[in-house]
């Protein structure tokens, strides 16, 4: 932003001394940060060689004297709360102005006694040579605001929340500083706009705001109360018509709505019409683009309406009312608020339908929620009302997001006994879903929907179908594959039954879905049928969500070009078909895909964006806490990956999908071995296979079977795992699953490896890495890589390379693991998987030959990190503790104590967790020696 022009004089002028003198006009309603503008003209670096003086209007004080003849700046604030005798000095200084001397007079033009004359009358007998200026202090942009919020709250203030933050303060600096303490005061992860509207009036606001209505005349009080009421901009015409019935006493126009026309037609009053500009010129209401008029400060109107007595208020809201329904289009939202607070509830329910069809219709699902919610929760709307609006209000949330209240609601309403059973079923469908789908209550939901297909398989076979349909999907906890099958095929003959094409296709989606899921070839084909250009939105909602989840499918199965194609034709099917709640989901595949294939930069940023914008809705935001779980796993972060992955946040094991609990038991497995606590390992390898068992998906056995066989083994259970190898050998026969493929292939492997089998391994290992080269998937492949080195390795030996002079031997195979293992150690860097490298590193220098010629002794680095040193760092910085480095790099503990201390003091860092900030090179290792290491002493080979 460039600088202003009155700013760029003010700094010539107090940079010499025969700079020509400077006033300046800053004028600034109340709270936009006028105090604020002197204190920064104070601080500019050309006013740390002047002479700085203030002076606060309305104290009593005496008008300062400069004391020499240099550059001087007088900050004069509060100029309209200034006294006669006050006014008079200041005049007086300013005609005497000498060069060099800048005047900055700070006022709100609003309490000024002569409006647009801040000096007074008669005009100021201004020197000839001084420049005057004007500045207007204007309120913070959208942009502005969200830097104080970023300021004050970090990156918790959601997009909504910023603009609602900006909507309700006018971007008034001082009501943004105030809403944002009471927001901190809260201290939430994520802060939505709602969050915002809960935080109420600044009391500093609704002083000023009641203050200046309060010294109004009656008449101009009544056109205040009416802007408040309104609560929006509004026209002249509007405005005025409102406010006559706060001063006529006549009543509103009643049922029919046919009140007196606005003031526009019927002709001027001159009495509002004075009431207005005396209400503009007192600056509690303001003119807004369009020659609309409103409060001052939008969030002003409560702290108003919240002391209007009840049928003054009750009046204004039905001649609000009464006006608006004039409009052309009808604003049915504001419609249906008003005709609330007036009390005329079957004219507020008609206006709710009106409004909800409307923002269901432009795709604003949670605009049609809140409005049916806010309906349903009254106590004021009729049992019938209830039985019409609820049916509404569950089907609309289903493509929408989450709302506990929409949950609350309905769960209220399937329990009433005197409505109908086939409502209470329908509505109970939906219940059902969105238990399952937005709140991840899988268990609860399944049994909902269980109970909807029961109370509605008579009367409605469609709705019936659909229920079935959604227990027919697998992810749900608690059933087995055979189960879900069942519910499909009777769901196909409900559908059948039902003759609704609708239900037809949520039935031929949920089987494309469920092939998908299982890994059936047939699946690919089945999508081919899904109607995606289909004039009814209910059914292209349905193809959407068919290609949606059949794409989660394609990344759980490994199969990521197709599943790229299926994530871009479905996000665009959603989008236009209004289902957000469906857009989401593969959202969250999509994150899990960047995953799978390697696209980790700026992933943990992306993963983290997407929690926090779905934190609530815990099934919409697994994929991305799973994904930011396991890159703090691979980085090294192992506090961060538990809490990611098991912490207070995270989807319960009880509620958790199915294919989400594997992974995470999976990750978990890794963690506990990785610390070196073989039975925790252990015991989760057992309940999460004993779950993966029940189920009978076994390609969601993927991220799991490797880690779970290798805990199993190592806890001398080598049976039981040779078991778990043959039972998920056994469950993908048949299927097309290219990573539930190789992790069999790696869980042999890792079977033979601890079995002491090490020359077995390694073949299953490579099969393993060239499977996931071809998906591809960059850092299973490497892990699998990285086994098969090691492997050989541990059969050949260190002295491999050098033992044998055959091409094929020993020798060969030994050099091509270090090759391969340098490999690894280079792909896991390029990922930033911190935690692998290092390990891989690790197992290289055990295995690689000591380079010829290199003197005994340790190099010396001198300031520079040793390549040790830095390996050490940088896992002491990922929160890693002293033993778990030195299990990780094959040290003691001792000499991991010994390595973190040397680095802290190279690079002069006070604590472990400072290490990270360091980026300099490690040193390279030399033939260069300068000093002998005793025997036993610990060293970094």
């Amino acid at each position: 932003m460039s600088t202003p022009v009155w700013e760029r004089r003010l700094r010539r002028t107090l940079a010499s001394e025969t700079a020509e003198p400077l006033l300046v006009l800053a004028a600034g309603a109340a709270g936009t940060g006028k105090s604020h503008l002197a204190r920064r003209l104070a601080d500019l670096p050309e006013a740390t060689g002047a002479e700085v003086l203030t002076w606060t209007c309305g104290e009593g004080a005496a008008a300062p004297e400069p004391a020499g003849d240099g550059p001087v700046l007088l900050l004069v604030d509060d100029l309209h709360r200034a006294d006669a005798a006050e006014r008079s000095a200041l005049r007086r200084l300013l005609e005497r102005s000498r060069p060099s001397r800048a005047t900055v007079v700070l006022y709100r033009p609003e309490e000024l006694p002569h409006p647009g004359l801040p000096l007074g009358t008669p005009p100021l007998r201004y020197p000839p040579e001084m420049a005057v200026l004007e500045h207007r202090v204007t309120p913070w942009t959208t942009e502005q605001v969200q830097r104080a919020a970023a300021a004050a709250l970090g990156d918790r203030c959601s997009p909504e929340a910023v603009a609602r933050l900006h909507e309700q303060s006018g971007g008034v600096a001082q009501v943004v500083a105030d809403l944002l303490v009471v927001l901190g005061e809260r201290d939430l992860q994520r802060y939505t706009a709602a969050d915002v509207d809960a935080a109420g009036v600044p009391v500093r606001l609704a002083e000023l705001a009641l203050s200046r209505t309060a010294s109004l005349p009656t008449s101009q009080r009544a056109v205040v109360w009416a802007a408040a009421v309104l609560g929006e901009p509004v026209t002249r015409e509007e405005l005025l018509a409102v406010a006559e019935g706060a001063t006529s006493g006549r009543p509103p126009g009643g049922a029919c709505e046919r009140g007196p026309a606005p003031a526009g037609r019927a002709g001027r009053n001159p009495v509002l019409d004075d009431a207005l500009a005396g209400a503009l010129d007192a600056a509690v209401l303001a003119e807004y683009p369009g020659r609309r008029y409103g409060l001052l400060v939008p969030l002003a109107a409560r702290a108003v309406r919240r002391v209007l007595p009840g049928p003054v208020r009750q009046e204004l809201h039905a001649r609000a009312a009464d006006v608006l329904v004039r409009r052309q289009p009808v604003p049915w939202t504001s419609l249906a608020r008003h005709r609330r607070e007036a009390g005329r509830v079957k004219a507020w329910l008609r206006a709710v339908e009106r409004a909800a069809a409307l923002a269901t219709g432009a795709g604003d699902h949670q605009a049609a929620i809140k409005l049916l919610e806010e309906a349903l929760a009254s106590p004021d709307i009729p049992r019938a009302a209830r039985a019409g609006l609820a049916p509404r209000l569950a089907d609309i949330a289903v493509n929408g997001l989450r709302s506990d209240q929409t949950v609350e609601v309905l769960s209220q309403i399937v329990e009433d006994e005197s409505l109908p059973a086939v409502l209470r079923g329908e509505i109970r469908l939906d219940l059902g879903l969105l238990l399952c789908n937005q709140v991840g209550m899988g268990g609860t939901g399944w049994t909902e929907l269980e109970r909807a297909a029961a109370e509605l398989r008579s009367e409605r076979p469609g709705l019936s179908a659909r229920a079935m349909s959604a227990l027919a999907m697998p992810y749900w906890p608690g059933s087995s594959i055979d189960v879900h099958r069942a519910w499909l095929e009777d769901a196909a003959v409900a559908a059948d039954d039902s003759g609704d094409e609708v239900v037809r296709t949520a039935v031929r989606a949920n089987r494309a879905g469920l092939a998908m899921s299982c890994g059936d070839p047939e699946g690919w084909d089945l999508l081919k049928s899904l109607p995606t250009d289909h004039p009814d939105p209910g059914i292209r909602r349905h193809a959407a969500r068919g290609l949606c989840n059949a794409a989660d499918s394609a990344v759980w199965l490994g199969h990521f070009a197709g599943a790229e194609d299926l994530l871009r034709e479905g996000l665009e099917l959603s989008a236009r078909s209004g289902a957000p709640y469906t857009e989401h989901t593969a959202l969250g595949a999509r994150l899990l895909l960047e995953w799978f294939t390697g696209r980790w930069a700026g992933l943990a940023e992306r993963c983290e964006e997407f929690v926090a914008a779905t934190a609530d809705m815990p099934v919409i935001s697994a994929d991305a806490r799973m994904v930011r779980g396991m890159l703090a796993l691979a980085q090294g972060e192992w506090g961060a990956a538990l809490s990611w992955l098991a912490g207070p946040d995270a989807s319960s094991a009880e509620h958790a999908a199915a294919p989400h609990a594997a992974t995470t038991s999976g990750a978990l497995i890794r963690l506990a071995l990785a610390r070196q606590d073989v039975p925790a390992a252990a015991e989760e390898a057992g309940s999460a296979w004993r779950k993966a068992s029940a189920k009978g998906v076994w390609v969601w056995a993927a991220e799991l079977a490797p880690w779970a066989v290798e805990a199993v083994a190592r806890a001398g259970e080598v049976a039981a795992a040779r078991a778990m190898v043959e039972e998920l050998s056994s469950g993908l026969a048949g299927v097309d699953a290219p990573s539930a493929t190789a992790a069999l292939s790696w869980s042999r492997a890792a079977l033979a490896e601890v079995d002491g089998r090490p020359l077995d391994a390694v073949p299953l290992y490579r099969e393993a890495a060239a499977a996931f080269d071809r998906a591809p998937r960059p850092y299973a492949r490497a892990l699998a890589a990285e086994g098969a080195a090691r492997c050989t390795l541990e059969a050949f030996g260190a002295n491999g390379r050098d033992s044998s002079e055959r091409q094929d031997g020993p020798g060969a195979d030994a050099a091509l693991a270090v090759d391969e293992l340098t490999a690894c150690t280079a792909l896991f860097t390029e990922l930033g998987a911190v935690w692998d490298a290092a390990r891989a590193r690790a197992v290289l220098r055990r295995h690689q030959p000591a380079k010829e010629g290199r003197p005994p002794g340790r190099p010396a680095y001198g300031g520079q990190l040793s390549p040790r040193e830095r390996e050490v760092a940088e896992l002491a910085s990922a929160g890693l503790t002293n033993k778990e480095i030195a299990g990780i790099l094959h040290l003691s503990p001792r000499t991991v104590e010994q390595h973190v201390a040397r680095a802290m003091r190279k690079q002069g860092t006070p604590s472990r967790q400072e290490l990270a900030e360091w980026r300099g090179p490690a040193a390279p290792e030399g033939p260069e020696r300068t000093r002998t290491a005793p025997v036993g002493a610990p060293g970094d080979a």
